[in-house]
């Protein structure tokens, strides 16, 4: 006779184990079941691309320095590390004060948008869900275009403000999401998915519609909207890197310590109560927390698009389907991809600067031809 384990007792032979989370295959017999966790050597090779792209980052530019220069130099920031660099007072300088903020920059709003992305398509269970999904770029875009039109028609005083452009995206951004989420609510206690999604689809739309008006009435200002919209990690010091520190702890923190729960809600909510979990509190836990990053990131950055579905897709492709990979892998590949791309962006055209928006769509689209042609598993 054939003893089930306990966990088995009141379901019929032959019935898929739904508390079994995604990404996990059913053990043979006498084997132990265990799912499909983040293996080291996958967590060691996205230490190593940050590393790999912090070094990159501060190394390449329009004055070039050694790279093993440039990590001894790095070295030296440690506590109790003096190593000699062989650089000189103004490559330190070069170094410390202008390249690294940028490059520290662009690993935490890289990070934040493949977190976030990673997240929503978790949540929405759509892996074509980004981080702009529910008009966080849409909210952004509008606070920022009024304020730079607004800055203009007060001879410039918004607008010189070091923090009100950065404000301001971060307001709309999280202005939007509530619209969202009062739009979704006005359907009454039964909320899917699929309703957040269209009243984003709804709110975006109308923002759009404010910002499109706004730019035709101070069409001097287009430029100056654009250059914003696009995307760039241009930073004077320490001060972006300070205000989105704290936002990609707290996102971070929150997300990862839920990333099992996205495991359980991609077998259904029904499945999911079953199993002790409270779903809508749990999706509206993540949105929230997926959304102040994502806010965060639009107000040091502008706008940079692909972050968040080309990183999570192919953590998935390589790595697994278990969100408890997914997540902490598209961070930390997320960083190191936005930190390489601007890199990218600052020496192909030197000494001009492509806007580092406008690479990550150039990579974007391939990309999606890619996931077309060899996984059209993973987008249905």
């Amino acid at each position: 006779m054939t003893v089930r384990p306990a966990e088995y007792v009141g379901r019929p032979a032959g019935t898929p184990d739904a508390s079994r989370p995604a990404g996990t295959r059913p053990a043979g017999p006498g084997a132990t079941v265990r799912p499909a966790g983040l293996r080291k050597r996958w967590l060691a090779a996205g230490v190593v691309a940050v590393l790999v792209a912090l070094v990159a980052g501060v190394s390449l530019g329009p004055v070039s320095l050694p790279p093993g220069s440039v990590a001894a130099e790095l070295l030296n920031l440690l506590p109790g590390v003096h190593l000699e660099s062989g650089l000189t007072e103004r490559e330190i300088a070069i170094v410390t004060e202008l390249r690294l903020p940028r490059v520290v920059l662009g690993l935490l709003v890289g990070g934040l948008l493949a977190l976030a992305g990673g997240c929503y398509q978790g949540v929405f269970r759509n892996p074509l869900a980004d981080p702009y999904l529910l008009g966080v770029a849409a909210g952004a875009g509008l606070a920022v275009t009024a304020v730079i039109a607004l800055g203009a028609g007060a001879g410039g005083a918004l607008t010189g403000m070091p923090v009100t452009i950065p404000l301001a995206a971060f307001v709309g951004s999280l202005g939007a999401v509530a619209m969202t989420y009062l739009l979704g609510a006005a359907g009454g206690r039964d909320r899917s998915p699929a309703t957040l999604i269209l009243a984003g689809v709804a709110v975006s739309a109308f923002l759009a519609a404010g910002q499109t008006y706004l730019l035709q009435r101070h069409s001097d200002n287009i430029q100056q909207v654009y250059s914003w919209l696009l995307g760039r990690l241009a930073t004077a010091g320490w001060h972006d890197v300070r205000l989105v520190l704290p936002y990609f702890v707290l996102t971070a923190v929150v997300v990862l310590l839920h990333r099992r729960e996205l495991d359980v809600l991609s077998v259904g909510d029904d499945e999911a109560t079953s199993l002790g979990l409270h779903p809508q509190r749990s999706r509206y836990l993540l949105i929230a927390a997926a959304s102040l990053g994502t806010a965060a990131a639009v107000s040091a950055s502008g706008l940079i698009g692909f972050v968040g579905i080309i990183v999570p897709h192919t953590v998935r492709l390589l790595a697994g389907s278990s969100y408890r990979v997914i997540l902490p892998l598209s961070m930390l590949f997320g960083g190191a991809f936005l930190a390489l791309t601007d890199v990218v962006a600052r020496t192909a055209a030197a000494p001009a600067e492509i806007p580092i928006g406008v690479v990550t769509a150039l990579l974007g689209g391939p990309f999606f031809v890619l996931v077309l042609r060899t996984a059209r598993r993973v987008l249905t």
